[in-house]
């Protein structure tokens, strides 16, 4: 394995924090097992690729041990790009079990409506799964007569959420672990624009009459499960950039479009975000609570719809309901009533919704 080669700038892709923790978590345990942290552990990442990460810092000590990976955002820096992502690990008296904890700058759940239980350290189900599956490829047998405590932590994690909207989300005390690939994409670089538009100016030179914009890998898996009659040139990973792909296919006259998405980013579509990223602007609750209403959901709920800050726990509260579909339903129609008012008259919008797994749970328009 080799270290990623750097490329021109404004195309070299980073690593997640759930890669670098899952990195770090595996070069510590490396260490309990050996006597000896490694100066590059390698990582396999969500989605398959094995990469090579240095080891920043690292030591073992009475049954403990410490490595440090220092996150490279590639070409799309935030605040995250170059934080210590840090994993302390002990061993347990509990055979086969990981305990993942949360420790100094990592943040903690205070509401619902983020997939974790308030209380949790706010590591995200993707880079969870991945820490323990690293974990477990190197300490499969020691895992039978024992286990690992896990804790994360992020020095000066604290200071770096105070740059996101993780207050308004109710995750306190410092930055969420995520990444569903372990992949940065420049996602907010001129050069990746510049590939949604190439990639809708590929389809309409095939001769496509579709377009099929989706905001990331999870919804165009989905929506290529859901449409396998188009040619894969009609797919476009469009990310956050949903007004530079609805240009460039207007431009290139193609007019028959359809939205991949989930309940967050769609809502950002509902409510007339040019750019979708979630630092750009908060969700609009009251329009998600309004939806709610408009469907028939009880009084308290929508209130209580109103007084959070994210769309999905508008969606959990309306699966407890029974009423997932229509929500998601009529979430979808907003899309395209939004879009069609600043598009008068120049695309047939349809919108596919599906849930965090990949599983379908609405369309609207003319699919």
């Amino acid at each position: 394995m080799t270290m990623p080669e750097r490329k021109p700038k404004g195309t070299r892709k980073g690593y997640t924090t759930g890669a670098c923790s899952a990195a770090a978590a595996r070069a510590a345990v490396q260490g309990l097992l050996n006597g000896r942290v490694p100066n590059t552990i390698d990582c396999v990442l969500p989605n398959g690729l094995d990469v090579a990460f240095k080891v920043e810092e690292s030591f073992v000590q009475n049954d403990r041990a410490h490595a440090v990976i220092e996150k490279d955002a590639g070409d799309d820096p935030d605040c995250t790009n170059h934080a210590r992502l840090t994993a302390d690990v002990i061993w347990i008296e509990q055979p086969d079990t990981i305990v993942l904890q949360g420790g100094e700058g990592i943040g903690q759940i205070t509401r619902p409506g983020l997939g974790l239980a308030v209380g949790d350290p706010a590591i995200n189900p993707v880079p969870r799964k991945n820490i323990e599956d690293n974990i477990r490829l190197i300490a499969a047998e020691a895992l039978k007569t024992r286990g690992l405590q896990v804790t994360i932590s992020v020095p000066g994690g604290e200071e770096m959420a105070k740059k996101t909207l993780n207050y308004r989300l109710g995750i306190v005390g410092g930055i969420s672990i995520l990444g569903t690939t372990g992949i940065v994409h420049p996602y907010s670089t001129a050069a990746f624009r510049a590939s949604v538009v190439q990639g809708v100016e590929v389809a309409a030179n095939q001769g496509q009459a579709s377009v099929v914009l989706t905001t990331g890998g999870r919804t165009e898996k989905f929506v290529m499960r859901e449409l396998p009659e188009l040619d894969e040139s009609c797919f476009v990973q469009m990310g956050d950039f949903l007004t530079p792909a609805l240009d460039a296919a207007d431009h290139c006259g193609i007019q028959n479009i359809i939205i991949g998405g989930m309940v967050g980013k769609l809502t950002k579509m509902a409510q007339g975000e040019t750019i979708t990223h979630a630092g750009r602007a908060p969700v609009d609750v009251e329009l998600v609570a309004d939806i709610a209403r408009g469907i028939g959901a009880p009084g308290d709920v929508c209130e209580a719809i109103a007084a959070q800050e994210t769309a999905r726990y508008a969606s959990e509260c309306m699966a407890e309901l029974g009423l997932e579909h229509a929500f998601h339903v009529e979430l979808a129609r907003r899309v395209i009533a939004t879009l069609e008012n600043r598009y008068p008259g120049r695309f047939h919008i349809s919108v596919l919704v599906c849930d965090f797994d990949g599983n379908k749970l609405a369309e609207a328009g003319r699919i």
